[in-house]
């Protein structure tokens, strides 16, 4: 074992020292045409002596013998997989050759200027090139043959094409000696990717049918570019470096927002990648996952890049884009299956998943996460366990399913910016007042929620297509009825994020960006299932069936839109109204729940007012009974007893009805209402008129 090991250690600089000693046999033979050139031009050296390289002569010891030379360069040398790659004839390596041997021994260039019998010229041309080399040929100086068009030599412009000094570029004199290292025009934008984790075998199975695309294919017949969409970027970059893994390539990655502005450097840059992915068989992985469709600038690079790219090229994105002329294929990669995630799960917990009894189907019904998530939240949630084990406070399994939970819930905690507001839940049910009816509505909401992973997956309700597996409510009522305290008590019973989403502000009236929008809002969330509460659904869910011209064909699109991601969404989806009525049944058929709030009746306004003010507010002489009168909703009673808190607070002194009466006055003046006799009649035990 120990002799295996030594060997494949010793292989590499093995075939370094034979490649190097292949390239000193051909710059030998170089050389000695070079010198029969010098000596017939002017007195030169004698033919039979010899000139050291000193720059490539291998140490005493390291010596390799012919068996293993041959070896080596069966294998292919760094010369040969130059020529065979890049289609070089027999003259353009010469070419290439004689660049090389003037920057590896001083000893050429003299020898130069002798064959060119001019001391001026102590460097190669394609004059000197043209008269030295029997195979010579003038095509292979043109700007499109091999040497120009990979810049392989560099000569100067400002001279003729003959005469103009010529050098090797230090990319390409570095490969030669065996030294890899990224081009210096590519070295800032693109970064190696290796595989890190094990692909699930959903990816796999996409993984093999890329190779199958891409395997045998001479790079001359161009490859068609791999088009990876989906949210989960961490998947898709597994599924490139697994493919180059298997088919023996390396892998680089290009961010979009590193493409290079201006034509020139792009140019540049495309040249370069495609000279670089020739010689060291790579690919390109360009991330577009940060870019927005409608950045027409990064799109119209990314097109360029993608018709002027001839090699393997894959592109990440979140949405399919629009790839030019080139033959695209696409494969949209989604999180790994529920089967593969409940693995997943167990391969990461180890022994600590036989404390949670099944606990492991609710984590994979609620949240959609990628392997490497589970493998760290696993990790740390199974190491905190084991830590409290040692120290003699073993973690009951109730323990560990919270610390698993909020781990998730925190890791999917998603991130919609501009397009909603996270609202912090702290509202119990015992906070809601509503009819018993719409209670047990709101309770079996919550059921459908925690039992999702028992009915559509173990049960098989699920089925085959997914479709149909979202929870979507129509939350419908007048304004401070309760339909937010209701989502925050759905929210605080579950156990997950509540986001209000302010329809009136997503909808826009440019066709298109509203389902963008939304689109952007449920992409978001998706992976942990947050509550999504959808406010003002009047602004997009008006009586829209009827068709009457295109602005009204596309609101149809967009409500469409919006039903059929709520039908789809892993997590709750809930619509609230002002006026139900003004939605069309069409659309209220395809939501699952229907909770009305009614306004609040007086008993249930002087439950409220019971209610409203917390355990610690002093209060004194407070009559719910007659604060009951006033015909206002939930939220109002919260507004008035909020503003009454603050005047006693101010006054110094605890908040009785005199309070509650100048709050009330303020609340009825913002709500543009008379504050009548009849509803504020009693509240002060004084004889001044209320």
């Amino acid at each position: 074992m120990v002799v295996s090991q030594n060997s494949s250690q010793r292989r590499p600089a093995v075939w370094h020292e034979a490649n190097r000693t292949y390239l000193i046999d051909c710059l030998s033979q170089l050389r000695r045409q070079l010198e029969h050139k010098a000596e017939r031009a002017i007195a030169a050296p004698k033919p039979h002596q010899s000139w050291p390289l000193p720059l490539l002569m291998l140490q005493t010891h390291a010596q390799v013998s012919q068996q293993v030379l041959h070896r080596a360069i069966a294998q292919g040398s760094a010369l040969k997989k130059l020529c065979q790659r890049l289609r070089l004839n027999p003259f353009e390596v010469n070419v290439l050759l004689l660049c090389a041997g003037v920057e590896l021994e001083a000893t050429w260039g003299p020898l130069c200027a002798a064959a060119q019998a001019d001391p001026q010229r102590p460097y190669p041309t394609f004059g000197l090139a043209l008269a030295l080399f029997p195979q010579a040929h003038w095509s292979a100086l043109t700007p499109d043959a091999p040497l120009r068009r990979w810049q392989l030599i560099r000569l100067n412009p400002e001279q003729p094409l003959t005469s103009s000094p010529l050098r090797i570029d230090e990319r390409i004199l570095h490969y030669l000696l065996g030294l890899s290292y990224l081009d210096e025009t590519l070295a800032n934008r693109v970064q190696p990717v290796t595989l890190k984790t094990e692909l699930v075998p959903s990816h796999r199975a996409i993984v093999d049918q890329v190779t199958q695309l891409w395997q045998g294919r001479p790079s001359s017949d161009g490859y068609p570019a791999i088009q990876l969409c989906g949210p989960d970027r961490a998947g898709k970059q597994a599924i490139a470096a697994a493919t180059c893994q298997q088919l023996g390539w390396r892998l680089y990655s290009l961010s979009t927002f590193l493409l290079p502005s201006q034509s020139h450097d792009l140019q540049r840059f495309i040249q370069r990648w495609q000279r670089e992915a020739l010689l060291t068989r790579s690919a390109l992985l360009i991330d577009d996952d940060g870019a927005t469709p409608e950045g027409n600038h990064t799109q119209a690079t990314l097109t360029h890049v993608l018709e002027s790219i001839t090699g393997p090229v894959f592109v990440s994105s979140r949405d399919r884009r629009s790839p030019g002329h080139r033959v695209v294929i696409t494969f949209e990669i989604g999180s790994p299956t529920s089967q593969e995630q409940r693995l997943l799960w167990q391969a990461s917990l180890g022994t600590t998943a036989n404390q949670l009894n099944g606990y492991i189907d609710a984590l994979v019904s609620q949240f959609d996460l990628t392997a490497p998530t589970v493998a760290a939240i696993g990790h740390s949630v199974g190491q905190s366990s084991v830590a409290d084990n040692g120290s003699g406070t073993a973690a009951p399994g109730d323990r560990l399913k919270q610390q698993l939970w909020e781990a998730c819930r925190s890791q999917a905690r998603p991130k919609m910016e501009d397009l909603a507001q996270p609202i912090v839940s702290r509202a119990h049910w015992d906070d809601l007042v509503l009819p018993t009816e719409q209670k047990l509505v709101l309770k079996d909401i919550a059921a459908h929620v925690r039992q999702r992973a028992t009915v559509y997956d173990r049960w098989g309700f699920g089925g085959d297509t997914g479709r149909g597996l979202g929870i979507s409510a129509l939350f419908a009522g007048a304004s401070g009825t309760g339909k937010t305290m209701a989502a925050e008590v759905l929210a605080l019973e579950l156990q997950l994020d509540l986001y209000r989403i302010d329809l009136s502000a997503v909808v826009s009236k440019y066709i298109g960006e509203t389902e963008k929008n939304l689109r952007r809002v449920f992409d978001a969330a998706e992976m942990g299932g947050a509550i999504l509460l959808f406010d003002e659904a009047d602004a997009l869910f008006g009586k829209r069936s009827e068709v009457k011209d295109s602005h009204d064909r596309h609101a149809n699109i967009e409500v469409s839109y919006l039903l059929q991601r709520m039908e789809a969404y892993r997590g709750l989806a809930i619509l609230t109204t002002n006026l139900k009525d003004a939605l069309d049944q069409a659309f209220l058929r395809r939501l699952r729940f229907t909770v009305r709030f009614p306004f609040p009746d007086a008993t249930q306004r002087e439950e409220i007012w019971r209610r409203v003010f917390p355990k610690t507010v002093p209060t004194e002489g407070l009559k719910p009974e007659k604060l009951a009168r006033l015909n206002v909703a939930g939220g109002n009673i919260r507004n008035i007893a909020l503003n009454a808190a603050f005047l006693a607070a101010d006054a110094g002194e605890s908040v009785e009805m005199k309070h509650l009466l100048e709050a009330s006055r303020s609340e009825y003046i913002k709500l543009e209402k008379p504050l009548i006799d009849a509803e504020i009649k009693g509240w002060l035990n004084s004889g001044v008129k209320s």
